[in-house]
């Protein structure tokens, strides 16, 4: 196989030096560039056009999830494979509908890693088996999860929110105005039937999105 070029997108620099030498220490593989934000990832991919990105979603800024859409704007023939520290269904659910073809959690083996990338430079899908059975089975179910009505940016909001952070410091990190914070909180409580940040939270641990 020939060697397939990475690039790396995650805001710690620790995780991102850690993961390339994993995966330099295999022959196939070089990465090529590094982001630590969704708006940066946008700007290197187009620079590296490199043949995987491995992404974390959860960063500040526009965050991974905005990142996959417009990376995808500007090349429908991406492939993205998300690495996250969240094991619930919600978000590798979400991440697959924004258009990226692999869900891995940063728990999985290093072996694990390395497979996920080949498999999705040769064209195919990769999801975690854990995380495949998850929405498997939440599937099975008919489970309707009342987050999956928010919009990308709103369900950015909404865990922003239920893990206890406020407009202003939301809008710090997702780089809005709190008016726009503001928009979005009264568009999420709409849609959830929610009356406050309390019974945001409820819901979240409910989806399996909060630890209890």
């Amino acid at each position: 196989m020939s060697q397939i070029n990475v690039m790396l997108v995650d805001d710690h620099a620790v995780v991102r030096m850690g993961f390339k030498m994993l995966l330099e220490s295999d022959v196939d593989m070089k990465v090529v560039a590094e982001a630590e934000s969704g708006e940066q990832a946008i700007q290197r991919y187009v620079e590296h056009k490199p043949d995987v990105v491995v992404m974390d979603i959860t960063m500040p800024g526009i965050g991974g999830l905005e990142a996959i859409e417009r990376i995808l704007a500007k090349d429908s023939n991406a492939k993205i494979l998300v690495l996250s520290a969240h094991e619930d269904s919600v978000h590798p659910k979400r991440v697959l509908n924004a258009g990226a073809m692999g869900y891995l959690t940063k728990r999985s083996a290093a072996e694990e890693l390395i497979k996920a990338i080949r498999t999705v430079a040769g064209g195919k899908k990769y999801l975690e088996a854990s995380v495949a059975q998850q929405m498997a089975i939440q599937q099975l179910s008919g489970d309707q999860n009342p987050v999956d009505v928010l919009s990308p940016r709103e369900f950015e909001v909404f865990m922003a929110l239920a893990k206890g952070k406020t407009t202003n410091e939301i809008a710090e990190t997702l780089f809005l105005s709190p008016r726009t914070v503001g928009t979005h909180l009264y568009n999420i409580k709409q849609k959830l039937n929610a009356n406050n940040s309390a019974e945001i939270a409820l819901i979240a641990m409910r989806s399996g999105l909060l630890d209890a």
